[in-house]
């Protein structure tokens, strides 16, 4: 499966406001669990199984609240049994489209 979420505090004690060091705790979980992942600047996108990826996003979701006593949390899943390697795959079809490529190979099941 793949799972894009964002967790932050809904308060900071920072005078700019800033949520970057939360933030930064909960990115710092998804690198060390070992699975894939990408992080932009809304969302970290993170791939495996569901209990482990689940698993990462909760210990994200208790960093944050180690800061903050209210935290926002959004998930967004695509749960797809027997495909790995998604997480570049969907992109390279998309880029390949817009190529041009009309022969886009089909996904393949991991």
């Amino acid at each position: 499966m793949l799972a894009a979420f964002s967790v932050a505090p809904v308060t900071a004690d920072t005078p700019e406001g800033s949520l970057s060091a939360a933030v930064a705790e909960a990115v710092r979980i998804v690198r060390a669990s070992g699975l894939p992942h990408e992080t932009t600047s809304m969302f970290t996108t993170i791939e495996g199984e569901w209990d482990e990826v689940f698993e990462v996003i909760r210990r994200a979701t208790e960093a944050v609240s180690a800061v903050s006593p209210r935290v926002s949390l959004v998930i967004k899943a695509d749960v797809r049994p027997g495909f790995t390697g998604q997480l570049a795959e969907k992109v390279t079809r998309i880029e390949q489209r817009l190529s041009g490529d009309a022969d886009v190979p089909a996904p393949r099941a991991g």
